[in-house]
C-alpha cells in the first residue's frame, strides 16, 4: 500500500514529529528499535494498516472489493498484493478502504503521547517521501546503506529473489534523493556501534529526547 495521506495532519500542541524512513534493506526496523530504547514513542504505519485489516468491516469491505483474497476470515496479503501490485485504479480503491482508518488511529497514537507529556513522536513510514509526508514533520531521518548489503538483507529474511527485491527498490524514490531530502541520514552499512553513534549525533542536533533509556534489540 502507498503512504496513508499526504493531507496535513492536525498539529498537537507541544508534539514534535520525526520522520523515519529509508530504502527497502537499509534497516529502518533495527533505527525503529533504537529510538524505543531511547524512550521514544515510534508509530510504525505498516503496523498500523496490518491491525486494520484485522478488523472484521474492513475485511468484509475488501472482500467485496476484491473477491478470493479472505479465506475463512483471514487477508491473504500475498493474493491482494498480487491484485493490487502495479494497478493504480485497483490500489486506489484499497488504500480508499484502509488509510482513513490508519489515519485515525494514528492521530489517537499521537493524542495519547501528547497527554503522556512527550516532546517527541516518530513517525516510521516506509514511503513518506513518496507521499509528501515530510511536509508534516519537525525533522527526518533517513537510514541508508549500500545496495548489495540491502539486497542482501532482505532476501536472506524474505525469500525473495535478487531480481524481486531489485523490482521493488525500483519502484521506490531513489536513495540519493532520499538523503537530498533528509534532516539527517545514518549509514548502516557498518557496525552497529557505528549506527548507534550517528544515531545520538542527529538525535543531539535535533534536540529529540525519549523519556527513557534502555538496551536496544537490534532486529
Amino acid at each position: 500500500m502507498s503512504p496513508p495521506s499526504s493531507r496535513p495532519a492536525p498539529r498537537r500542541l507541544g508534539l514534535l514529529r520525526l520522520g523515519l524512513t529509508g530504502s527497502i534493506g537499509a534497516g529502518k526496523s533495527t533505527v525503529a528499535a533504537l529510538l524505543r530504547a531511547r524512550g521514544l514513542t515510534v508509530l510504525d504505519a505498516d503496523e498500523q494498516a496490518r491491525l486494520v485489516t484485522l478488523e472484521p468491516e474492513v475485511l468484509a469491505e475488501i472482500e467485496a472489493a476484491f473477491p478470493g483474497v479472505v479465506r475463512e476470515g483471514v487477508l491473504d496479503r500475498a493474493a491482494l498484493a498480487g491484485l493490487v501490485f502495479g494497478d493504480p485504479e485497483r490500489l486506489t480503491r484499497l488504500n480508499a478502504i484502509v488509510h482513513p482508518r490508519v489515519r485515525t488511529r494514528m492521530v489517537a497514537l499521537e493524542e495519547a503521547a501528547a497527554a503522556r507529556g512527550e516532546a517527541w513522536v516518530v513517525q516510521d513510514v516506509p514511503l513518506l517521501f513518496e507521499g509528501g509526508l515530510e511536509r508534516q514533520m519537525d525533522g527526518v531521518l533517513v537510514v541508508d546503506a549500500p545496495l548489495e548489503t540491502r539486497v542482501a538483507r532482505v532476501v536472506a529474511r524474505s525469500g525473495l529473489t535478487r531480481e524481486e527485491v531489485l523490482a521493488r527498490d525500483a519502484r521506490q524514490m531513489p536513495g540519493e534523493e532520499k538523503r537530498r531530502r533528509a534532516t539527517a541520514v545514518l549509514d548502516n552499512g557498518g557496525s552497529p556501534e557505528a549506527l548507534e553513534a550517528q544515531l545520538d549525533a542527529a538525535l543531539g542536533r535535533l534536540g529529540v529526547t525519549g523519556t527513557a533509556r534502555e538496551p536496544a534489540r537490534p532486529e
